[in-house]
């Protein structure tokens, strides 16, 4: 039977972000290249970057480059569009936010001097310049551009702070959002305060999949991760990271030959093993991404499994059909 096509999304001129239960959503090409400064300070520096054939120039305003904490303001962003896309409504590259609820999702404190830094998150990712070949939707196209086009204050609070929002996202990643080229992350991510710990853990769930574990020399995850640090410093701060194990979802350890294992956690393996859940045949999970586009399936399968284990196990008469009405239920709320 032929597939219907698939309709391409209706864009509007402006999006109102309201979906309060949006998940979590990060897009690959930031995920894979060391893009945001992890520097605590501002950071004026000139970043070139080479990888596998893409070429990253990230110049910083006076202001310094954005921050991979500024970063949030972008997931928060692809979180609300992604969510009504799923849903089907229209959806557009300005975005208008309420910067406490921006906040809240975020998990940041929502005083005073939290609005103020919000504006300077604003202003860095304005002024960041990139210039890259990096695809998105599958197009290839050397450019250059910042990671927010614009962004204006619409209201404020007698006390000078901000209240209402609306930025506008570059044509590279409302493109990327388009082509659904996001990954879902762990709410906790929020929660790591290291700027180290959140670049670690963003590899760590772009290059897991659906594998088990991803092994990665110390050299390329030093140079993935983008940090300025000399090796040895950022040795010992991986192997620091490993003893405090704070990453959400995967388990970091260190083998021979400078080699880090990034492991997930709570993969439900044994099932498979001793057939009480079979693997999905291939058209299962085809049939998985028909009903939520874009989403990393094996991700979804690995959590769905986990959620049947966390039920006590009931017994199943058909596990494909019990796995795709479960994610009839996720498709609806933007998972």
């Amino acid at each position: 039977m032929a597939r219907r096509p698939v309709e391409p999304p209706a864009i509007c001129d402006l999006f109102i972000c309201d979906v309060f239960a949006a998940s979590p959503k990060d897009d690959l090409g930031t995920m894979e290249h060391p893009i945001f400064s992890l520097s605590t300070k501002p950071d004026r520096r000139i970043l070139s970057y080479e990888h596998n054939g893409v070429s990253i120039e990230v110049t910083p305003s006076v202001r310094g480059r954005a921050t991979i904490h500024d970063k949030d303001i972008l997931i928060f962003c692809i979180s609300q569009l992604m969510a009504a896309l799923n849903a089907g409504r229209e959806i557009g590259r300005t975005l208008q936010l309420k910067a406490h609820d921006l906040l809240i999702a975020t998990q940041r404190d929502t005083g005073g001097d939290s609005y103020l830094r919000l504006r300077e998150a604003f202003e860095r990712l304005a002024g960041t310049r990139i210039t890259t070949n990096l695809a998105t939707n599958g197009v290839e196209v050397t450019s250059g551009f910042g990671l927010i086009e614009s962004w204006e204050i619409l209201r404020r609070t007698r006390g000078g702070r901000m209240i209402s929002v609306t930025v506008t996202l570059s044509d590279w990643l409302f493109r990327a959002v388009l082509g659904r080229s996001v990954l879902t992350l762990s709410r906790d991510y929020f929660g790591l305060r290291k700027p180290l710990e959140r670049r670690v853990y963003e590899l760590a769930r772009k290059h897991c999949g659906r594998q088990p574990e991803w092994r990665v020399s110390l050299a390329v995850l030093h140079k993935k991760s983008g940090s300025t640090a000399p090796v040895r410093v950022f040795r010992a701060a991986i192997r620091k990271m490993i003893e405090e194990a704070q990453l959400p979802d995967y388990t970091l350890s260190e083998e021979p030959g400078d080699v880090i294992r990034v492991s997930r956690q709570g993969l439900i393996e044994d099932e498979t093993a001793i057939g009480l859940l079979p693997p999905f045949d291939p058209d299962v999970l085809d049939a998985a991404r028909a009903l939520v586009p874009g989403a990393d399936v094996y991700a979804l399968e690995a959590e769905w499994r986990a959620f049947w284990v966390a039920s006590g196990r009931p017994r199943l008469t058909a596990p494909d059909r019990a796995f795709l009405g479960w994610l009839r239920g996720r498709g609806a709320l933007g998972a």
